[in-house]
């Protein structure tokens, strides 16, 4: 593997389905009024609605992100979001593969590789989630899950298109539980070894790979000492004043 590069770190903030105009007031007023290190890039990631208002509210510097997308521009896909409609917004990324997509709504690592190809050629920033379910764990499966996951987006990209593209690791069992994988960054590091070995060492020195499963303001500062964790996706945290305690923690 190549030596890494310095990289600015990323936190993301995936609200699901969670919101109202006076929650992204609150959040967006937070966020315009806080400060940051410079090297780290913050995403938010608002319920579909809340979209365009966010955009045109929040400071320009941190990005919005919608939560998924079809694979396809338009058509007969009632209920879908389409890339184009992103765009007509200036919203620059989005999120695919969250647990929550595999597991309620059965989307297959096929499926979410088709679209993080289709997004990143629409010209969209892609958080690419994988990571294990608690069963998986303990039967000592977390590397052949979340390898098979990486191998279908990567049989979908050119080398070239993982520079759009982040990976959040997500334990499917700490999501929303309190409990945190210890070591997290020990998947981490298989993970970009996987990507030095099977994409090329140039792509795992530059992707940036985010933790998520209970991250929040006591324990993010932890997480942070781990090497091999550039940054975090934050769920249930991202709705409180409690996000840009985390952010600073990237410091």
């Amino acid at each position: 593997m190549t030596a890494r590069k310095f990289l600015v770190e990323c936190v993301g903030g995936n609200w699901k389905m969670n919101g109202s105009k006076q929650l992204v007031s609150t959040i967006v007023s937070g966020l315009n009024a806080a400060s940051w290190s410079e090297n780290v890039e913050v995403v938010i990631a608002p319920p579909a609605p809340y979209l365009d208002l966010v955009r045109s509210t929040l400071r320009k510097d941190v990005g919005v992100a919608a939560q998924n997308i079809y694979s396809e521009k338009k058509g007969a896909y009632t209920g879908e979001l389409s890339s184009e409609f992103l765009k007509d917004l200036s919203i620059g990324w989005t999120i695919l593969g969250h647990s929550d997509r595999r597991e309620i709504f059965k989307e297959s690592d096929e499926f979410v590789a088709k679209k993080v190809a289709f997004a990143i050629r629409e010209g969209l920033s892609v958080i690419a989630c994988i990571g294990e379910k608690l069963e998986e764990r303990e039967a000592g499966l977390t590397t052949q899950v979340v390898f098979r996951q990486l191998k279908a987006i990567a049989d979908a990209l050119t080398p070239a298109e993982w520079a759009n593209v982040v990976v959040a690791y997500e334990p499917v069992w700490a999501i929303g539980t309190g409990k945190v994988a210890t070591p997290a960054a020990d998947v981490h590091k298989d993970i970009r070894r996987w990507l030095s070995e099977n994409v090329s060492g140039e792509v795992a020195g530059a992707t940036r790979i985010l933790y998520g499963g209970s991250v929040n303001a006591k324990s993010a500062p932890d997480l942070q000492k781990e090497q091999d964790i550039d940054g975090f996706l934050v769920g249930g945290a991202s709705l409180t004043s409690e996000f840009v305690t985390v952010i600073a923690s990237r410091a």
